[in-house]
């Protein structure tokens, strides 16, 4: 067994439907009256932005909005934003979206504390002179879990390459997990983001930084997730499924933050960073494949995962089942889909070799075994 230490509770969970109300109750807390919002078009056309607007005025608060978030953000979106949120003079960040607005939320607190640096200088191995703003993170997608932790993933275009952002001070204050605010996401991105969840809980059960407490959130998680997942896909206003996904996605963050993640992680960065793939769609495209090239070594927790998800206890029966809930909710592509060459090949496996996340998985992968599972999914 690894050797670990835990803090738990570091983020405030507020979980539930209409707990979007509980915001200004947090913000208080914080002693903060300037609040700029972080949030994608998306959210903003839903009506979801209004909303969370609304509750912040009515508590007599000052709010600005960025709504100019994309998938896969950069440093050049991070800077903009932050410039934004220098001029309003903001003390806090609500983090409102999926993990791109949460992702980028990080890069933003730091700069605007930090505004004569740049996002692209705050990868996870500096200390800033001075500490993020607070942050409020709302998910209003079942995906990364990024309301746990304290890094964000980002993409340089420069290096071609995506970079974590963030250090202690970006772990977000308080996290509120309201189900009513995921019912609008369309079935595209529900599925996308429930597949970046299940991928958390399954990497973080066989990555070598796995502990028991670890193992404990991704169980559940995979529970969750395999049973809720096709309903949010099929029935999108069912606040059930809708508030399951939204914990097991939760639960799969807390796993990932306390183990690390792996090669399946590794392969979505350097695709995305190559062709600009949504994050959880670059991850169905391989998962499958590479629970087959681990399973050497983890057969016997994939057939726990295969537990989990109510099938028989086996590695291979496992994997199909994975695949096959891909496959039902219409999720899985091949990677030409997304306009990977054959060229691209040994630039995309050289990227995946230099990604931490690459270290942590079970099986220290060649740079040929990474081109060999690229090429199976052309």
């Amino acid at each position: 067994m690894n050797a670990f230490t835990l803090t738990p509770g570091s983020v405030n969970i507020r979980f539930g439907a209409g707990s979007v109300s509980q915001l200004p109750e947090v913000i208080a807390g914080l002693n903060k009256k300037k609040v700029l919002i972080v949030t994608d078009p998306g959210v903003a056309a839903a009506g979801v932005l209004a909303k969370v607007e609304a509750i912040v005025k009515s508590a007599g608060l000052e709010s600005a909005s960025y709504t100019e978030i994309k998938p896969n953000p950069t440093t050049t979106l991070i800077d903009n934003a932050a410039k934004v949120g220098v001029n309003f003079g903001a003390d806090c960040i609500v983090a409102l979206g999926g993990g791109s607005s949460l992702d980028s939320s990080k890069g933003i607190a730091l700069v605007v504390a930090n505004p004569t640096f740049s996002s692209a200088k705050f990868d996870y191995s500096m200390s800033p002179e001075r500490p993020a703003l607070p942050i409020i993170a709302i998910p209003t997608t079942s995906g990364t879990g990024s309301e746990t932790n304290n890094w964000g993933v980002i993409d340089d275009p420069i290096r071609q390459c995506k970079f974590y952002v963030g250090d202690a001070s970006t772990t977000p204050i308080a996290a509120i997990l309201d189900p009513e605010l995921t019912v609008g996401l369309p079935p595209r991105p529900t599925a996308g983001t429930g597949i970046d969840a299940l991928t958390h809980a399954i990497e973080s059960l066989t990555s070598k930084g796995r502990t028991p407490v670890s193992a404990a959130y991704a169980h559940e998680a995979i529970k969750l997730i395999s049973k809720a997942l096709p309903i949010a896909v099929k029935e999108g206003s069912n606040i059930d499924a809708r508030g399951d996904m939204l914990m097991g996605a939760h639960l799969a963050g807390l796993a990932l933050t306390l183990s690390g993640l792996g090669l399946v992680h590794g392969i979505a960065h350097s695709v995305s960073a190559h062709v600009g793939a949504a994050h959880g769609e670059a991850l169905a495209t391989v998962l499958p494949e590479v629970m087959e090239f681990n399973a050497r070594e983890v057969s016997d927790i994939y057939a726990t995962v295969g537990n989990d998800m109510g099938v028989s206890a086996n590695s291979a029966t496992a994997i199909d089942a994975v695949r096959d809930l891909s496959d039902s909710i219409n999720i899985r592509n091949s990677l030409s889909y997304y306009g990977v060459t054959q060229e691209m090949i040994d630039d995309i496996a050289k990227t995946v070799l230099s990604d931490s996340v690459t270290s942590n998985n079970p099986i220290a992968p060649t740079e040929a075994e990474v081109q060999g599972i690229l090429i199976s999914r052309l």
